[in-house]
């Protein structure tokens, strides 16, 4: 099976290409591991690697329609 056939299967995606993902700077996403308040993550070892789907969750949640909402 394809992964693109499996509905709950996700695509990770590196520090770098989160950053492209939600056009942010890779530093960016670094202090938010840091300090907190930045999308889901996931270790492997030293490796840290972003669920896309969760990136694009994360950037749901922060949908506002007025600068009221804040």
């Amino acid at each position: 099976m394809k992964q693109s056939d499996n509905p709950d299967s996700s695509v990770f995606l590196t520090n770098s290409e989160a950053a492209e993902f939600l056009r942010l700077s890779p530093r960016t996403l670094e202090k938010q591991r840091v300090v907190g308040g930045g999308p889901p993550f996931r270790k492997f070892g030293r490796r840290v690697l972003y669920a896309q789907s969760d990136l694009q969750k994360w950037a749901e949640d922060r949908r506002f329609d007025n600068t009221s909402q804040f």
